[in-house]
């Protein structure tokens, strides 16, 4: 275990020993901290949030309940206030309960890694979570074998998820600290995330799409546009190129629920094409090409990349983003569309990279599932 002591001063001037000391039997780190007299007052639960700013305030609130930490050699509840200058005394867990998740040696695509973080791009097909169903070959079971480490952070540092089906770029968190900044970036919004996504349906112009999403009333498996009981969800959405019965679209999400994309799109009449849950039947057009038809028989996901990835890295504090290149099963689907066409398209805009928001007026479409 690591024992961490702090003096009685000021806060911003605490200065912290770390002392190492080896344990066979221990998987804990010990923290002891004198509370400065600036916190007299103040409710426990935020005297640690200010103590410990490394770790969330959630799992702060977790190890409290049960506890973890006592004060002058007392278990107290979070809302109970403190006096300043007692000893606090912080026993928390290193490692994370994983359930059954095992290190497996799977062949991960890392685009860019530190200490700090892993930018992952996912292949269609891998599942991020073990889940029922899906207890091994996941990402998380790749990233335990990569950096075992990852089984004292939350779910192997993953703190955004992508769809089994849904290829393209995550961020993992190597620490406790990046983790916990990236959640907060994730909740601030200022994560910036674009998909590449083909949709059935000739879209007109882009747009931004702006409902409450929650589980369906009725297929608990599916998510659905609700009037009450969802969440917000923001997605903006601009045109890449337009095909005889089909549109490239990107999106940026501005929220993140759960098939945000895939639910939005199709409630606007505009399915993403391969998409089994929301898309309905395979739709081929009566007039398609051979060619584009088969193409879209075999095309058995939805039609999604999430092709750029930026953030703020939670060590330097310097903006970063990535790209991930389209697979190859979307190429050949854009292929076959412009075949369809004719004529080969030029998606390359010259503000493909300009999203003001201002170009996009917000429509709030509401319906009760």
């Amino acid at each position: 275990m690591r024992c961490i002591v702090t003096e009685p001063r000021a806060l911003h001037d605490s200065l912290i020993t770390v002392l190492s000391v080896a344990s066979k039997t221990s998987m804990s780190e010990e923290m002891k901290q004198i509370i400065p007299d600036e916190l007299s007052g103040q409710r426990l639960d935020k005297v640690l949030a200010e103590l410990f700013p490394d770790y969330s305030r959630s799992r702060l609130q977790q190890w409290l309940k049960d506890g973890h930490v006592t004060v002058d050699g007392v278990v107290m509840q979070g809302k109970q206030k403190v006096d300043g200058g007692e000893v606090l005394l912080a026993n928390f867990p290193e490692e994370e309960e994983l359930g059954d998740a095992q290190p497996e040696d799977i062949p991960l695509d890392i685009i860019y890694e530190d200490d700090h973080i892993f930018i992952i791009d996912k292949p269609v097909g891998m599942v991020v979570h073990p889940a029922v169903g899906n207890r091994t070959g996941t990402l998380q079971n790749g990233l335990l074998f990569i950096d075992p480490d990852l089984a004292r952070v939350p779910r192997a540092g993953i703190v955004h998820r992508l769809d089994k089906e849904t290829s393209g770029l995550l961020v993992v968190a190597r620490t406790l600290k990046a983790h916990k900044l990236l959640v907060d970036q994730l909740q601030a919004r200022t994560v910036s995330r674009l998909y590449d996504a083909v949709c059935f349906g000739k879209l007109i112009s882009g747009d931004t799409i702006k409902t409450l999403i929650g589980r369906h009333t009725i297929d608990r498996k599916k998510m659905a546009v609700r009037q009450i009981g969802g969440k917000d969800a923001i997605t903006h959405y601009k045109i890449k190129g337009r095909f005889r019965h089909h549109t490239r679209v990107q999106c940026k999400l501005e929220t993140g629920r759960t098939h945000q994309i895939r639910v939005h799109m199709a409630h606007i009449g505009a399915p993403l094409v391969g998409d089994p849950t929301y898309g309905g039947r395979v739709r081929v057009p009566g007039n398609a090409t051979e060619e584009l038809a088969e193409c879209l028989k075999g095309f058995k996901r939805q039609a999604l990349h999430a092709a750029e990835l930026g953030l703020i890295h939670p060590e330097t504090g310097k903006p970063m983003s990535w790209r991930a290149p389209m697979p190859d099963d979307m190429e050949y689907l854009l292929f076959c569309l412009e075949r369809d066409n004719g004529e080969v398209v030029d998606f390359n805009d010259e503000d493909e990279d300009d999203w003001n928001e201002d170009d996009y007026d917000v429509e709030v479409i509401y319906t009760d599932e």
